[in-house]
């Protein structure tokens, strides 16, 4: 299950970094989104967030093969009635919203450039998990059945508000969650890793980006031998947890967090403690530099997990959410064809685990080309950057009066069209509403900074003029 997945009904996911210096915390505000209902269409949403252009020149990444073999590194377009991406061409219709920016981010591929940060968090997990069948290459673009109704997502889940998801058209979408390929890799092995970029429309600030990368894992059991079989494989792996972990566990099995009917009582638990055992291991193995590390379990609710739980670990003296996890709900097992199996899954955000182990300060330098920041990592190894500059920004101010069909992330998509990652920060500074009118004003403030270059005032005005034409045109709202 994909940390995405791993949120409670009410929450807007954020498989979000944590903004440095900052208290971890999941963000539950949920803006007005629109909804789009149909048996089709499933939804999405977005955490830690964490939802991927040219290649590295002489970098020392390494890029996957750029070859017909590799149709994720063909070139994507937009027309006026189709979409091209991954070596195929979709027709659009009006629920058409990806955007040129985002459909080039499908070609980077940076989980699998072994000295990239989301490369090198990825495999010191699947590391591991040594005998784990690991899928990497799947292609973002999946059907709403996969990402959303195959997983039991509700009609009026929040993920499915065209104002967080981004559609190619009404059936074919970028994925939200790595858990879209679930069912197909649950038919293929009881043992499985899945890591992928994932896509999420968002607010735009140091810690939150529309593309960022997630790791799900799940281990399924005979039904009929899990106490068994689980009894034997803790105790086999026991003696490899030399160093200490002190873990806090206070959950307990409620109505609210309930076992599921269908499940023998014995092998719920069991499973249970072979998940936690396995999260503790591979904690251990991230934080080998805490001498001892706390982790403490808290009670969850996850649409596809029951029972469902989140580890928190005490990192640098605050409590760091890693990821979500539970016992896998039979109907997803059945769908897959496994009715005689119990199983678990966890997911979490990779993006938010290097922002803190690599002490990275701003989720944007993961797409950096920049050499200062390539030339910084090396496979398998954790090394803190190294800040290589800090240019100073240029603030714009951009005031309207909006609509009934208005919405945040609407309006950030529009700015990463028009500035692209020179954007580092919007935010609402002041609204209104007219006291006989009742129109609503609202007025942003744009924080414009290069990460490797100065921007000038000329340039950022053209930007900003460009801006101030693509939101009167785009969102029908008018300026002040």
């Amino acid at each position: 299950m994909a940390m995405g997945m791993f949120r409670a009904v009410s929450q807007q996911w954020t498989s979000r970094a944590l903004r440095p210096g900052s208290a971890p915390k999941i963000r539950t505000t949920l803006s007005s989104p629109v909804f789009i209902r149909g048996a089709t269409l499933a939804s999405s949403q977005r955490v830690l967030r964490p939802a991927l252009c040219a290649s590295f020149h002489s970098s020392p990444f390494r890029l996957a093969p750029e070859t017909a073999s590799n149709p994720l590194k063909e070139p994507t377009k937009i027309t006026e009635d189709s979409v091209s991406v991954g070596g195929k061409t979709y027709k659009s219709d009006r629920f058409t919203n990806v955007t040129p920016t985002i459909l080039e981010k499908t070609t980077r591929q940076l989980h699998l450039i072994p000295t990239h940060p989301i490369a090198i968090i990825k495999n010191l997990i699947a590391s591991t998990f040594p005998d784990f069948k690991h899928y990497e290459t799947f292609s973002p673009v999946v059907t709403t059945k996969e990402n959303f109704d195959d997983l039991c997502f509700s009609d009026d889940h929040p993920g499915r508000a065209v104002t967080d998801t981004y559609y190619i058209n009404e059936k074919i979408m970028l994925r939200t969650h790595t858990s879209a390929h679930q069912l197909k890799v649950m038919t293929e092995a009881d043992k499985v890793l899945v890591t992928a970029d994932v896509y999420r429309r968002d607010e735009i600030d140091a810690s939150h980006y529309p593309v960022f990368h997630q790791m799900e894992g799940a281990q399924l059991f005979d039904a009929k031998t899990a106490v068994e079989d689980i009894r034997k494989a803790i105790a086999a792996d026991s003696s490899t947890v030399s160093r200490s972990i002190h873990t806090t566990d206070t959950t307990v099995i409620t109505p609210e967090n309930p076992k599921q009917g269908c499940h023998d009582e014995a092998a719920m638990l069991a499973t249970a403690d072979h998940l936690k055992h396995s999260l503790n291991m591979m904690v251990r193995k991230l934080f080998s530099h805490e001498k001892d590390l706390q982790v403490r379990w808290i009670d969850a609710q996850f649409p596809f997990t029951s029972p469902s739980w989140e580890m928190e670990i005490l990192y640098q003296g605050k409590w760091l959410e890693v990821l979500g996890c539970g016992v896998i709900k039979q109907d997803i097992l059945n769908n897959a064809e496994k009715p005689d199996k119990i199983g678990w899954a966890f997911g979490l955000g990779l993006e938010r685990l290097a922002l803190v182990l690599f002490g990275i300060p701003d989720i944007r330098l993961f797409w950096s080309q920049d050499e200062r920041f390539l030339r910084q990592f090396e496979p398998s190894k954790i090394q803190k950057f190294k800040t290589f500059s800090k240019f100073p920004p240029c603030i714009k101010d951009i005031s309207f009066w909006s609509n009934e069909d208005f919405h945040e992330n609407n309006f950030c998509e529009i700015v990463r069209d028009v500035a692209g990652d020179i954007a580092e920060d919007v935010q609402l500074i002041d609204e209104f509403t007219h006291p006989k009118t009742k129109r609503r004003s609202v007025c942003y403030r744009i924080n414009y900074r290069s990460m490797d270059r100065n921007v000038t005032n000329v340039e950022i005005n053209e930007l900003q003029e460009k801006l101030r034409e693509e939101v009167v045109n785009r969102m029908k709202v008018e300026l002040r």
